[in-house]
């Protein structure tokens, strides 16, 4: 019994090591920007406790300064154009929202002050603090958000979907990653819908990056 205890904790110890590991990656240590034909940023929130009402974001940019060998030494920046909001509102927004000042509901969401209020904060930032090793190949990607002026750390799920050093066409390193979070949006002042909206924001990047420093070692 006293040796089981040990042994117990110690096989504990080499199944969560095995569990947390650095991706197998091909491409090349070196800069990456993303291709904007190859990528996506969704988001979704809970519309009146019914069904996650789903909007996308169709500018917005991206660099990775990527070590293959050790993740931990990687970084992201990013920055979105809160202007760029599509919410593929179907209806006739005139119509069904008659004192509203805007034309649209892309418009409403992009510009409302309970929104995202781009006419007075005209970007979305992101940037990494940390990269860890995850379960199962996963990275986790920590870093400071900015939208309405304030800044709080969020931690994006990261995975690689696949990478190359030399891409078919282009002839260099091309790196694909898809990565997720979730945060209350009220913690960065977006209040007043609460009562129709979900306040749990979940976001969604899938996307290509492409070498731009010609390294040619990992």
């Amino acid at each position: 019994m006293r040796l089981a205890v040990p042994l117990a904790v110690l096989a504990l110890a080499f199944s969560a090591s095995a569990l947390a590991r650095n991706p197998d990656i091909k491409t090349p240590k070196g800069t990456y920007k993303l291709d904007p034909h190859h990528a996506s940023l969704t988001v979704k929130l809970l519309h009146l406790g019914l069904s996650n009402y789903t909007m996308q974001f169709l500018r917005f940019d991206a660099t990775v300064v990527l070590d293959p060998a050790k993740p931990e030494n990687s970084s992201v920046i990013a920055s979105v154009d809160p202007t760029s909001i599509e919410t593929n509102y179907a209806g006739d927004y005139k119509a069904t929202h008659k004192d509203s000042p805007y034309a649209s509901f892309d418009e409403a969401v992009s510009r409302g002050p309970k929104f995202l209020n781009s006419g007075t904060f005209s970007t979305i930032g992101f940037k990494s603090t940390s990269v860890k090793a995850g379960k199962d190949g996963h990275l986790l990607v920590t870093g400071d958000l900015t939208f309405l002026g304030q800044t709080h750390p969020v931690t994006l799920d990261t995975v690689v979907v696949g990478s190359v050093d030399k891409h078919p066409h282009l002839q260099k390193g091309v790196i694909g990653f898809s990565a997720t979070t979730r945060f209350n949006r009220s913690e960065w002042g977006m209040v007043g819908t609460q009562a129709f909206l979900g306040d749990e924001i979940s976001l969604t990047f899938e996307g290509e990056f492409q070498q731009t420093d010609g390294a040619a070692t990992k």
